[in-house]
């Protein structure tokens, strides 16, 4: 993982008798049910375990202002980890944060690390390096990384943008085509963490309520246009964006475009 180049949610702890919880920010006082509470995309619950019976049942939420936008952008490559894809877009983003360009082990000419054995473990350790607001930017199967990753820290990953996604649901109802065969033929030395991942994880997206943007082209046979619109009519807060001839490359090969809409994108506020 390499670097170049906030505020942090606040927590607090409420006695909730009547499970009903005042939440102070921006200068309002406003109180929720836990129901509220857990649909909201303005008040997101950190937990909803109760700490202690004794006390009246307390329990520790963490309030994330409206306001907050990512400290840090994680750049996350694709199936052969090639992290020089989102070097073009990076350099020409406006947004002034450090930017992170997450390697995988074993791919790409970086050095394997034993303690990382497959996706679980790649998301375990960007979910651990990630202490602020932090944006996460995606390609192909780096999409699903993201996915998981915003899913086990929602209060910390503010903004997605997931490129050309072609992993985490059913592809094939998709008229997709399989990209697997070509990469287990071509590069026979990579860890399979990718190609031999199969998870269905449309059940889980509704819980993604944050700005997630969308990049796809009309002309990749790898992730047509049906998977974008397919992620879109699951992701609650998404903008989806179709390049015309654009191909699985869009990201980098058409970085002059991709550039602006991220930065556009990076300043909505969850």
């Amino acid at each position: 993982m390499t670097r170049s180049g906030g505020a942090t949610g606040r927590s607090s702890t409420f006695n909730t008798p009547d499970k009903t919880f005042d939440c102070h920010g921006s200068n309002k006082l406003r109180t929720l049910s836990f129901n509220e509470l857990q649909q909201s995309g303005r008040w997101q619950p950190l937990s909803d375990r109760l700490i202690s019976a004794k006390s009246g049942r307390t329990l520790t939420i963490l309030y994330i202002s409206g306001m907050q936008k990512p400290s840090t952008l994680f750049f996350l490559p694709g199936a052969l980890g090639r992290t020089e894809f989102w070097h073009p877009a990076a350099d020409l983003l406006s947004y002034p944060a450090p930017k992170v360009h997450v390697t995988w082990p074993g791919f790409s000419g970086i050095r394997p690390d034993p303690s990382i054995r497959g996706i679980d473990d790649l998301v375990s350790r960007i979910v651990a390096d990630i202490d602020q607001p932090s944006a996460l930017i995606a390609q192909s199967m780096g999409g699903v990384v993201a996915m998981l990753v915003a899913l086990q820290k929602p209060e910390l990953v503010t903004h997605l943008v997931l490129s050309v996604t072609s992993g985490g649901m059913n592809l094939a109802t998709l008229n997709a085509q399989d990209w697997r065969p070509a990469i287990q033929a071509g590069h026979p030395g990579l860890p399979d963490w990718f190609t031999s991942y199969h998870e269905d994880l449309t059940p889980k997206l509704s819980a993604l309520r944050i700005p997630t943007l969308l990049l796809w082209g009309d002309a990749d046979p790898i992730s047509p246009v049906k998977v974008g619109q397919r992620l879109a009519s699951l992701l609650p807060n998404v903008e989806l964006h179709v390049f015309s001839g654009g191909d699985h490359s869009v990201g980098c090969t058409l970085a002059h475009l991709v550039a602006p809409l991220i930065d556009r994108h990076l300043s909505l506020r969850p």
